[in-house]
């Protein structure tokens, strides 16, 4: 799941993870695990999906059994969830990167009955999602990303990169042309930092705190249930995370516009 942090231009000053947090990494998501089966109440109260196709993306290193809690809780709260079907996340080098995510999101809308599909994309996978949600708006209902390196526009430091890292970078961070977006970022993250896993802000683009470890965020029960809340928004009624209640000690404040 690790992406490496940006090397800024220079004369900017880059955003690096912290290696105290990146240590934790492991007892960390370790205890995420452990929480998931006392969590299940609360999990239970996320809201039901209408069955729309998800497809969900794997970060660096990953493939689908990484996924697999994620789409077996969103199966049973009522979504349509699909692996990539695309074997190990190998990074933005993958040959024929686009045209295979292209193949692979079409037929999952194929098989959802022609329905838009939302993007789930954990690390790696999000930059992914993104960069599907771009070229391809009109087949995309929302992304949602799980502490993705997605970076910020006008923060130097969040496009800096090499190569197809660095590019895909300059586009993904840009705005989603007309599609709702959500960013999951946890400060405590010990791979990305957290400044460069939140987008922009807008009417339709926001960005939700929680508390956890970057390799844990696929078992965290925090980040499974507002992916169910999320992914549950009316299709033609998206509207930003809601902190009422009980969410209020769960989540993170308010970041959206």
């Amino acid at each position: 799941m690790a992406e490496s942090t940006s090397t800024a231009r220079p004369g900017v000053r880059p955003i690096r993870r912290d290696a105290r947090l990146a240590v934790a990494e492991g007892p960390r998501a370790m205890a995420e695990i452990a929480a998931l089966l006392p969590a299940a109440p609360y999990l239970a109260l996320a809201p039901r999906g209408d069955r729309h196709p998800v497809l969900v993306l794997p970060g660096l290193g990953g493939a689908d059994g990484s996924t697999a809690v994620i789409r077996s809780y969103l199966g049973g709260r009522g979504f349509e969830a699909f692996g990539w079907g695309l074997g190990r996340n190998q990074g933005p080098g993958m040959p024929d990167l686009l045209p295979r995510l292209a193949a692979r999101l079409e037929a999952v809308r194929q098989q959802g009955g022609g329905r838009r599909v939302s993007l789930v994309g954990w690390s790696m996978g999000g930059v992914f999602a993104r960069l599907l949600a771009h070229h391809f708006p009109d087949r995309v209902r929302q992304v949602v990303t799980l502490g993705s390196p997605i970076g910020r526009p006008g923060t130097p430091a969040s496009r800096a990169g090499r190569g197809d890292m660095g590019r895909l970078r300059a586009l993904v961070s840009d705005p989603l042309p007309g599609v709702p977006g959500t960013a999951v970022y946890s400060r405590t993250d010990g791979i990305v930092p957290w400044q460069i896993a939140r987008q922009a802000p807008s009417e339709i683009a926001d960005n939700v705190e929680v508390y956890g470890s970057h390799i844990g965020l696929g078992f965290n029960a925090s980040a499974l249930y507002l992916l169910a809340e999320r992914l549950a928004q009316p299709e033609d009624g998206w509207r930003p995370f809601e902190r009422s209640g009980w969410k209020r000690w769960v989540f993170g404040p308010a970041n959206h516009g």
